[in-house]
């Protein structure tokens, strides 16, 4: 398995992995829509490969102040193995390069599977209201 930056050779794979890994994702996370706004803004797009597949994906954020994490997702049936682990490591380190300090990620509350994955990373929960507005 290796880690390496999106392109568009990946894309089918890459959707397929994110309709798999969030289908109750709202109408304005569609994949299509997502990733191509994403990459009018820049290329922070990580896959994970493997036989040829992507396994894995982190999408990351940096706006000069504080780095975010969006979309981390892993092939269910290679869940546990290491794989998100490494992609959510590659984008930190990514985004330390680029000057990045703090990063912040959100999580439905109803998925506290993913908040303990985060945490073994060394994540902490921090008190916030997380706001949002479709426009």
């Amino acid at each position: 398995m290796f880690i390496t930056k999106y392109n568009d050779t990946h894309r089918t794979g890459l959707i397929t992995l994110w309709k798999n890994s969030f289908p109750a994702n709202p109408e304005h996370d569609e994949p299509n829509l997502m990733l191509d706004t994403k990459l009018k803004v820049d290329d922070l797009i990580f896959v994970a490969i493997e036989n040829g597949h992507i396994s894995g994906s982190c999408m990351a954020g940096f706006d000069g102040h504080r780095g975010y994490l969006y979309s981390v997702a892993v092939s269910k049936n290679i869940r546990k193995a290491g794989v998100g682990k490494k992609l959510v490591t590659h984008a930190l380190e990514e985004l330390k390069k680029l000057g990045c300090v703090k990063v912040n990620l959100h999580i439905r509350p109803t998925n506290t599977e993913v908040a303990e994955f985060y945490k073994s990373l060394g994540f902490e929960m921090e008190e916030r209201i997380c706001m949002g507005k479709l426009i």
